[in-house]
């Protein structure tokens, strides 16, 4: 391999110029000629595959189908980085903080000299002082060549650390650093939370902290910016290497200002990258519908929004249910992508149910907004309800908690009716029946409902009121899961549901099916349920709606009932 295919290899391999940066570098200097100009001459011999989509690490807009975060990258630099301020990016398991970094630090290259470093999987700097203040001198130093920092900046980085005051010496080298550059230095650290139960770590950050702090009344020299990335936000730093006794919310880093910017994707942000590849691929898809039908089931969670992409392009697409990319860019194909999704083990999900059985409160406090519609206010002081936002599984609704998204809500869904499931004779009777839903692939309904009521009358009757108003719901999805699973999906319309009443979507085989399930209180509330349920009929596109009524009116009328609402039918079962 000559020296330029050489060249052109390490190019296409690294995948982030951060890699590419170091092999340039040497490259350069071994043949003598400007980077800048090397860079150049890679990109023109070199000729880029076809892009993917991809929910692993860090984005790379040479590789990958992604959102265009341009203007965001920029808001961020206007508003943090030139204004010198600290801050914390903290969002949710696989948010795109590694990738928003990378882009950020490409960005701030054309002013500043970008420091990126990260303590996962380097336990071992956490033994010493000593080792501590040299592994992070290290991790700089490596980075600072990478930016090809003037020469004698660097050997003045390089100079051995004192044993005896190695943060001391840290400290100092920051100082010099940052004085002598020819540029304003910014410093990010990625996934600091691995190394946040160490107080050498918060040992760090309070450095920083007092740096900033002298900085700002002329004191010393420090970086322009310091940016931490992780799930866990500063104060929770603290507060998970004290012991119970001693709680506190004092920070090692509360000179930070409060980071604002949005991560999640919308949907006009979605139709962009789709639009790329529709650029590429010629489906004819109809881009505006298939983002919004992404943005509603992912609310733009990034890695489920690439998540569904890659499994529409990467294992839908030329099979028998669809035959080429043409055929699996349509709604059906985004609500097949949304049913493997949640049916999958991924990291993120075992993370949030790790999350549940750590946390019993919270696993509490979700299995009342999804089973019972109890309406839970937000308040930004209850610690369990701060760490499920943080977390990213709930976000606040006109005040009130709500889980993230659609497929979050399916597969916590799925997650709590599993833990009864064995065993239960709702279920069972359910997979009995299962081959009588199920004709030609269609699903009947009709059929499932009236089984169910039967089921109901024959299990349940005898329960009181109150159980019944607490369980309905779950009782329901507990016989209706095993019958379209494996096929089907479902998931529950997050705005109409309340303590009385939650409307159901199923999906199965192209057929979309809408089952409000309510106690009865009384026919004015009966009759307004109606009107609402013949709206949401007109916002899916169905003419036809069922309601499940559990009802404890002595003189109910159980049974079926049809009618018709406008053009819409309603059947309605009385249990």
């Amino acid at each position: 391999m000559n020296d330029l295919a050489s060249l052109r290899f390490c190019y296409t391999a690294a995948g982030n110029n951060n890699f590419f940066g170091y092999t340039l570098k040497q490259w350069s200097k071994e043949h003598g000629k400007q980077p800048d100009r090397v860079r150049k001459q890679a990109e023109s011999e070199v000729s880029p595959a076809m892009k993917t989509f991809n929910t692993a690490v860090v984005c790379n807009p040479k590789k990958h189908y992604m959102i265009d975060i341009t203007n965001r990258i920029d808001r961020i630099i206007k508003n943090y980085i030139d204004p010198g301020n600290y801050f914390a990016i903290n969002r949710g398991r696989q948010y795109g903080k590694t990738t928003t970094l990378c882009l950020l630090a490409e960005k701030l290259r054309e002013k500043y000299y970008c420091l990126q470093i990260s303590f996962e999987g380097g336990e071992e700097l956490f033994r010493s002082d000593y080792m501590f203040a040299s592994g992070v001198m290290d991790l700089i130093e490596e980075q600072l060549e990478l930016e090809a920092v003037p020469e004698q900046l660097l050997e003045k980085w390089k100079d051995a650390i004192d044993a005896e005051r190695p943060f001391q010496t840290l400290g100092k080298r920051i100082t010099e650093l940052c004085r002598f550059s020819d540029r304003p230095i910014v410093l990010m650290i990625d996934e600091v939370d691995r190394a946040s139960d160490n107080q050498r770590m918060i040992s760090f950050l309070g450095m920083l902290r007092d740096k900033y702090i002298k900085r700002e009344s002329g004191r010393t020299w420090t970086f322009q910016s310091v940016i931490l990335a992780g799930v866990y936000d500063i104060k929770n730093l603290k507060l998970k290497i004290r012991s119970e006794e001693s709680h506190q919310y004092n920070s090692p880093w509360n000179v930070a200002v409060k980071f604002k910017e949005d991560l999640s994707f919308t949907a006009d942000e979605i139709a962009g990258m789709l639009s790329e590849y529709e650029r590429d691929y010629h489906t004819d898809m109809d881009v505006r519908e298939i983002s919004r039908l992404i943005f509603e089931y992912t609310s733009g969670y990034p890695v489920l929004v690439s998540g569904i992409c890659k499994q529409i392009d990467e294992n839908l697409a030329e099979t028998s249910a669809f035959p080429n990319r043409a055929a699996a860019w349509v709604p059906e194909g985004v609500t097949e992508a949304v049913r493997l999704i949640e049916h999958e083990n991924q990291p993120l999900f075992e993370d949030m149910i790790k999350q549940l059985k750590d946390f019993p409160q919270l696993k509490d406090i979700i299995r009342r907004i999804l089973f019972e519609g109890e309406s839970i206010a937000f308040n930004a002081y209850n610690d369990v309800l701060n760490l499920a936002r943080m977390f990213d599984y709930v976000k606040s609704v006109n005040g009130r908690v709500a889980v993230a998204n659609r497929i979050f809500e399916v597969v916590l869904y799925d997650y709590f009716l599993s833990e009864e499931e064995t065993g239960n004779i709702t279920k069972k009777d359910a997979e009995l029946n299962r081959s009588q839903f199920i004709v030609d692939g269609r699903l009947d309904m009709e059929l499932l409902l009236r089984k169910f009521a039967e089921h109901y009358a024959y299990v349940y009757a005898d329960n009181d009121q109150k159980f019944v108003e607490k369980y309905a719901r779950k009782i329901f999805l507990m016989y209706l899961k095993p019958v379209i699973n494996g096929t089907g999906n479902y998931y529950i319309e997050a705005q109409t549901r309340d303590e009385k009443k939650t409307d159901i979507i199923v999906d199965y085989h192209a057929e979309q099916f809408l089952i409000e399930t309510k106690i009865w209180y009384g026919q004015k509330y009966n009759e307004d349920g109606e009107k609402q349920l013949c709206g949401y009929l007109d916002r899916l596109q169905l003419k036809k709606g069922y309601m499940l009524t559990f009802s404890f009116n002595k003189n109910k009328k159980t049974g079926v009932q049809e009618r018709n609402c406008g053009e819409k039918v309603l059947w309605e079962i009385t249990v």
